[in-house]
């Protein structure tokens, strides 16, 4: 890897562990350092590029996690699919009810990945490498971001590749079905957010189990798997105003596949709120993951 900012001369190397090494061939001189906005900007960009390129390098070095983490997405898939398929009420084809709700479950789950990768540096001492240098503040948990939603895209293409096998397929026209797509890296974009700020207030990488009970009641009380309306009253509530329900809702709508029936507003508007919900969480998560990172070891 080469260059983590123009303001310094950086080389970096990965060792078999998959852990980069950086040095610095000299510091910044005064008059290399960024003065405006735009250079500012352009200096944190190159930062978080490079930190992206490095966890991507660990990745390579290392792909037994990204491909156990594939796996695992295409076998809830089929399980759901070809296991229970048959016993699920649901309108129209079961195949197309549930491959839009595995993509969205998808991303939410994919907080536990993004939580144990900064917990992870965090208690090896990575995340203190990188605050020692000259670099943007922002750039390490930005990088770390850009290469999750970047993972999480493969993921993506593998899910749909193992739908369109199992029998789904998109009804829409390639503008909506493209905009599904967007809803649903949107709301992994808002998990990986909410995954770096609890990674860096996290103890350990152990803390994940802590993690996954929050998580799983949250994506399987939705409509990810089956109508809320064959939940009890107050539970199909529940489920029917889970963020996540809005997101699978807008991407079936988007999609042309059947989804669930209800007069409830959110289930005939489901557009707006699978908007809001991940963007109010960025707004949120994003700034508080940069503070606190700037704000590690006190």
């Amino acid at each position: 890897m080469t260059g983590m900012t123009g303001m310094t001369g950086m080389t970096g190397t990965t060792d078999m562990t998959g852990t980069t090494s950086l040095a610095f061939s000299s510091a910044p001189s005064p008059a290399e350092l960024p003065t405006t906005a735009a250079s500012r900007l352009r200096w944190a960009l190159a930062d978080a590029w490079t930190v992206t390129r490095r966890d991507l390098a660990h990745w390579a070095n290392q792909p037994g996690m990204l491909v156990a983490n594939l796996l695992f997405s295409v076998m809830v898939l089929l399980m759901f699919g070809f296991l229970f398929g048959g016993a699920m009420a649901v309108p129209g084809d079961y195949w197309e009810f549930l491959v839009p709700g595995v993509f969205a479950l998808t991303m939410v789950f994919g907080v536990e990945s993004t939580f144990t990768a900064i917990s992870t540096d965090l208690a090896r001492g990575v995340t203190d490498r990188f605050r020692s240098l000259p670099m943007a503040a922002s750039a390490v948990v930005v990088g770390r971001a850009t290469a999750d939603l970047l993972s999480s895209a493969v993921t993506l293409a593998v899910l749909v590749a193992a739908g369109l096998a199992a029998g789904w397929q998109p009804h829409g026209t390639l503008g909506t079905t493209l905009a599904a797509f967007g809803l649903l890296l949107l709301l992994r974009l808002a998990m990986l957010w909410l995954g770096i700020y609890l990674g860096l207030v996290a103890r350990g990488p152990e803390s994940v189990m802590a993690l996954q009970i929050l998580v799983w009641p949250v994506g399987f009380l939705s409509n990810a798997f089956v109508s809320p309306a064959t939940m009890p009253g107050w539970l199909g509530a529940i489920a029917e105003w889970n963020p996540l329900s809005a997101t699978v809702a807008a991407v079936r709508d988007l999609f042309g596949n059947p989804g669930w029936t209800s007069d409830s507003w959110v289930a005939t508007h489901p557009m707006l709120p699978a908007v809001v919900w991940p963007v109010l969480l960025i707004a949120v998560f994003f700034p508080l993951s940069v503070r606190h990172f700037r704000r590690l070891s006190r």
